[in-house]
């Protein structure tokens, strides 16, 4: 789940502290415990920040390196911090490593002009380009593969002093299962071996939450409505209460949908026609993705954050490249140190395909 979620009250985050051990899933055995006290040390910090300056009022998306992770609104604010929020090191300067994935300078890029212009037109070829591409059915024993290249930038502290740093482009791959209950990741920025870790149902505490549309199963996804009004209106409604603005939760939504996710023929072209429904919906003339694919973006800016997430196609074909979020306004407090240009988070999908086996990886025939 890719949840807006604005900075908390060290007593919210004390609260979502008691919801965090069972509200959290896709964890390995003992990660559980490292998060909560990660997150714990991360109240004291933020305890020492209010009395030496004022709260930023910014709210922020962060990303959760785990797919599918469910969470009420205040633990989700709780997980995000301890995940991708302000990261704490005893270390000075340098390239340092952050579980398998060296750490360096944050990611920038230049800030791509932004128009409502031709916004229609291009969702409306993006949805004949999905209807009409090759899209197996996913069948009971086989799995989802997916493989991307992603990094982010996040805020680091240490010995006191925060400043900006970023995750190095790495390889993440992840299977899923039909149903959702079966699955395994391998990325060095979560996994503590090379060998990744399952996310297999149900969890150590003996959880299965049900699919939903911030941590869906394929089989969830097939039995969606394809009438894109409809679709929108489900996902306004499902999502209230959630992100910045209901508006901005419902573009966000449907980009996680795009990303680690493999929506049925069927609804993949309902997708981009319900996003064409939602107001402050732009088009960026040139993106880049993850691996310097260029090509042109669908867009929205979240006025709260100053972070725009663009979704990039490719300029001839309108398939799916990849996204990114970009800051492309100027904060206050500690999120000042993001500035406009800095690239939150991108991601580019390698391969998208059908496989026989959890850890199969397909042929270059299968992948798309």
């Amino acid at each position: 789940m890719n949840a807006n979620t604005p900075r908390q009250s060290p007593a919210e985050w004390e609260e979502g502290a008691q919801l965090f051990d069972r509200t959290t899933r896709d964890l390995p055995t003992g990660r559980h415990q490292f998060h909560k006290e990660r997150m714990m040390a991360q109240i004291h910090e933020l305890q020492q920040e209010e009395r030496t300056a004022a709260p930023s009022r910014t709210g922020r998306r962060f990303r959760l390196p785990r797919p599918a992770i469910v969470l009420p609104a205040m633990a989700a604010a709780v997980a995000a911090a301890v995940v991708a929020g302000v990261v704490t090191s005893g270390n000075g300067s340098g390239v340092e490593s952050s579980g398998g994935v060296a750490t360096g300078p944050a990611l920038t890029t230049q800030v791509g002009a932004a128009t409502t212009k031709g916004v229609p037109q291009l969702l409306d070829q993006i949805s004949l380009a999905a209807a009409e591409g090759d899209h197996p059915t996913v069948k009971p024993g086989q799995y989802i593969y997916i493989e991307s290249r992603t990094a982010d930038s996040f805020l680091k502290s240490v010995d006191d002093k925060t400043t900006l740093a970023g995750h190095a482009l790495h390889r993440r791959q992840m299977w899923k299962s039909p149903d959702g209950t079966k699955g395994w990741l391998i990325d060095p920025a979560v996994n503590d071996s090379p060998e990744g870790e399952t996310l297999s149902l149900p969890d150590e505490q003996g959880n299965t939450p049900k699919a939903n549309l911030n941590g869906p199963s394929y089989d969830y996804l097939a039995k969606l409505t394809t009438d894109p009004d409809a679709l929108l209106a489900k996902i306004y409604k499902e999502t209230k209460g959630q992100g910045n603005s209901p508006d901005q939760e419902a573009f966000t939504t449907i980009g996680d949908l795009l990303g680690e996710s493999y929506p049925p023929a069927e609804l993949y072209p309902a997708l981009f026609k319900a996003a064409a429904k939602i107001p402050g919906v732009v088009v960026v003339d040139d993106a880049v993705d993850a691996v310097g694919r260029r090509g042109v973006a669908v867009a929205r800016l979240d006025e709260t954050s100053g972070e725009r997430e663009e979704w990039i196609f490719d300029r001839k074909s309108h398939v799916f490249l990849g996204e990114r979020s970009v800051q492309v306004k100027q904060n206050t407090g500690v999120d000042a140190l993001i500035k406009p240009g800095t690239v939150t988070f991108t991601s580019a999908i390698l391969h998208r395909a059908v496989v026989d086996d959890i850890k199969q990886t397909p042929s270059r025939s299968q992948a798309g």
